[in-house]
């Protein structure tokens, strides 16, 4: 129910990026807000698997439009300062990440339910999707269907691009992967129970979102690509300590160290990637949405390798992740001409 929408949803994005790179993107980003809200609306409603896998099957690619498009606007809106703007927009997404459990939390005490909540977002959703339709318009890059794909291809093969693509994926080995393991984790390997592990969650997603408001104090101070070799630097000696730790309360202290040291890993590589591609921010949804394809094998072959080596062994793959901001974030006047 949940693999297959996000299937078909991360094949379209490459598709909905193209468009976004035509006049047709306000449009897009209107009828993309209206999907999620029939999506939400449909959800809603459902009374089986079937109905609610087909209100997920046209949500996901709607919030690609929706979400996506609006993000590359902002970052066309104004191209000298897409790091703090992408910061701003990490911000706005950490609120919305603590205000989803305390929404759920309310519903139940309320008895409105999760279908209430659903339903609420559909409303709620509606006149976001019309203030959509006020976005600038944008211009064409390249006319017809070939070009486009040619341009897509081309971006493909950019050094930059890949580079910044590359960075994106790998940072994302100790964002989300590492959220989707971290309960796990403690319960199976720190032996703890299900409070303290739910505790560590919470401890980890607190320290995110502290860390999504003091990266915008830092980037008023230090450029992106700095701060980025600097923390994943400090990652690659408080991740092994982590996970060295004995205690909980140790695990738990340096959980929290770990959750503001990799702020920005997300805002910060997405940045660069829109940079390495002026005035073509669809084609960067487009080529963000061919890695997220490969990136969602991630967990998967993780969770494989976890069976046969054990779930410690294969946290320390994680490691991976400083290691190749390290090695891959430019530093000095290269970096610095790709920081706008």
């Amino acid at each position: 129910m949940l693999a297959i929408p996000g299937f078909v949803g991360s094949a379209l994005d490459p598709l909905i990026g193209l468009a976004g790179d035509t006049p047709r993107r306000r449009a897009l980003i209107f009828f993309g807000g209206i999907g999620f809200a029939v999506s939400a609306a449909l959800s809603a409603a459902a009374v089986g698997f079937w109905t609610l896998l087909g209100a997920l099957l046209i949500g996901n690619p709607a919030t690609g439009a929706f979400v996506s498009l609006a993000q590359a606007t902002l970052m066309d809106r104004d191209p000298g300062a897409r790091e703090r703007n992408m910061a701003r927009w990490t911000v706005a997404g950490s609120i919305g990440y603590i205000a989803g459990p305390v929404l759920i939390a309310g519903a139940a005490v309320t008895g409105i339910g999760w279908r209430g909540v659903l339903l609420l977002l559909a409303v709620t959703s509606l006149p976001l999707a019309f203030v959509g339709r006020r976005v600038p318009p944008t211009r064409p890059i390249r006319t017809g269907r070939g070009p486009g794909l040619r341009a897509f291809a081309s971006a493909l093969r950019r050094r930059e691009v890949l580079r910044w693509l590359v960075l994106l994926e790998a940072a994302d080995l100790l964002l989300d992967v590492f959220h989707g393991f971290l309960a796990l984790y403690f319960v199976d390997v720190a032996q703890v129970g299900p409070a303290e592990a739910a505790l560590a969650v919470a401890v980890w997603t607190g320290a995110g979102f502290a860390g999504d408001i003091l990266l915008l104090a830092a980037l008023r101070r230090i450029r992106g690509h700095v701060y980025l070799r600097t923390s994943a630097l400090a990652a690659l000696v408080a991740y092994p300590a982590f996970l060295l730790a004995p205690s909980t309360g140790a695990k738990l202290t340096l959980l929290a160290v770990l959750g503001l040291l990799n702020s920005g890993w997300y805002a910060l590589p997405k940045a660069g990637l829109y940079g390495a591609l002026p005035g073509r921010s669809g084609t960067a949804v487009a080529v963000s949405g061919i890695g997220g394809i490969v990136g969602a094998a991630v967990p998967a072959l993780l969770g494989f390798l976890a069976q046969d080596l054990g779930l410690a062994a294969t946290m320390w793959i994680l490691l991976l992740a400083p290691l190749t901001l390290l090695a891959g974030v430019p530093s000095g006047r290269r970096g610095r001409s790709h920081a706008a």
